[in-house]
């Protein structure tokens, strides 16, 4: 995948979703924005963050955006990759998690 090509793909389409429903592209933006109005992060912190969550859920749009933001933002290649670390434990744990919810389904299963 050209990340580059993607990044720019991704802002066209928002922006043309933007003419169709500014108010949608506008809410976000307020929410993408809030956490630098409260400067309790820095940039590089918040796009790390970002970058982690955007695994989670796996979105390459978001890989994308908030890699070349992590990278503006000064992040280095090894911080990158303790974040990610991050993003994988937490993943091994929700797995963790609903594996004993899964677990207690079946025990609870209808046994007749």
């Amino acid at each position: 995948m050209d990340w580059n090509d993607n990044r720019s793909h991704l802002l066209q389409g928002v922006g043309k979703l933007a003419e169709l429903s500014p108010d949608t592209v506008q809410g976000y933006m307020t929410a993408s924005g809030a956490g630098k109005k409260t400067g309790h992060l820095d940039e590089k912190t918040r796009q790390l963050i970002s970058l982690a969550v955007a695994v989670t859920t796996r979105c390459d749009g978001c890989i994308s955006v908030h890699s070349n933001e992590a990278l503006k933002a000064g992040a280095t290649r090894e911080e990158v990759s303790e974040a990610l670390g991050v993003a994988v434990a937490l993943n091994a744990g929700a797995a963790l998690v609903y594996s004993t919810r899964a677990l207690e389904a079946f025990d609870n299963a209808d046994k007749s």
